[in-house]
């Protein structure tokens, strides 16, 4: 059987498939500079800048950030390119022609293997503001359910307006990047996360799959106790599961792997802080737990940040390297 596609690896796992490894990426990729000397974020293409360039020297400096784009997400062999890198930008519904332009360029250098994601979600997300004081959703819950739910469904609309665009755009994958939960849980009860966050979320995914968009879910910190309900909202995949919040990778496998898939668990704080040893063995223990009967893509539990040095996240990407094949089990 002839080797599989990293875009092909990801639609096995996204469809609780056994590919012939397990993929890899990450929700975004800051290293650049310090691991193949590229910025993928320029600042003369920052959208301040972009529209004083001339059409030829606009040209020029996409179709190289286009090449540095391919060459690190080939290098890194990621089934899925995050496409925020820094040319051209989304605004609303409105999304640049240079950031289409990027989409279209980046496939075209990547020979179609890879797919694309990009952000996608709608719904409240953990900030200062609405967790605490009178502007949180709790208080606005309790005194103002009607103006609560009338934005939430204008974020939904919004959102779901959106990513027509970035599907007709050529994006792949729908990355749903609002957080719900800090370490002691979710910001709201589980029993308001229902009333307020779970239907504009499993809409939001519901009209991404009829674009035929894959979807994944993310969300940092403990959300234990809203598992469920995510589940049910049908995303292709859920993605963090931060062990930093006591998610364990292997109890979240036994209590859902079978119905939707399973990304990250990487501890993002080992590859800051922690020593050699525990952050190899906190890579492996993601990958023993989460392979097992496919369905899994091994990624951080957020991103590799700037500032972590280049060799600790090769040592994960190694550990990868040497445990991602799937030798003993039935391949799609």
């Amino acid at each position: 059987m002839p080797a599989m596609t990293p875009k092909e690896r990801a639609i096995a796992a996204l469809n609780l498939q056994i590919p012939d490894q397990v993929p890899t990426f990450e929700l975004g990729f800051t290293l650049a500079p310090e691991m193949f000397g590229i910025n993928l974020y320029p600042s003369d293409l920052h959208r301040d800048v972009i529209s004083r360039l001339s059409a030829a020297d606009k040209d020029r400096r996409l179709n190289e950030v286009a090449q540095d784009i391919a060459k690190v997400f080939d290098a890194l062999d990621y089934c899925i390119i995050p496409g925020h890198f820094g040319a051209g930008y989304v605004d609303g519904t409105f999304i640049s022609p240079e950031r289409k332009f990027l989409f279209k360029k980046v496939r075209e250098l990547t020979n179609g293997q890879r797919l694309l994601g990009y952000s996608a979600d709608g719904t409240f997300a953990l900030t200062p503001r609405i967790r605490s004081g009178t502007q949180s959703l709790a208080y606005r819950a309790a005194n103002d359910p009607a103006s609560l739910h009338a934005e939430a469904k204008q974020r939904m609309d919004t959102a779901i307006e959106r990513n027509k665009y970035l599907a007709e755009a050529g994006v792949d994958v729908a990355l749903l990047c609002s957080d719900y939960c800090d370490k002691s849980g979710p910001f709201l009860t589980p029993e308001l996360f229902r009333e307020f966050i779970q239907p504009y979320l499993s809409k939001i995914i519901e009209e991404c799959k009829q674009l035929g968009m894959y979807t994944i879910k993310h969300s940092d910190g403990n959300i234990m106790p809203i598992l469920d309900q995510l589940v049910e909202c049908k995303p292709h995949a859920l993605h963090s599961l931060d062990p930093a919040c006591e998610v364990d990778i292997k109890e979240v496998k036994a209590r859902v792997g079978h119905m939707v898939a399973l990304c990250g668990n990487v501890n993002c704080a080992l590859l800051q802080s922690g020593t050699d040893e525990e952050l190899i063995a906190g890579a492996k223990y993601c990958l023993t737990h989460g392979r097992p009967g496919g369905g899994y893509i091994f990624t951080t539990s957020n991103l590799p940040f700037r500032g972590v040095p280049p060799h600790r996240y090769q040592m994960i990407i190694d550990i990868w390297k040497q445990m991602r094949d799937y030798t003993d089990e039935v391949q799609v």
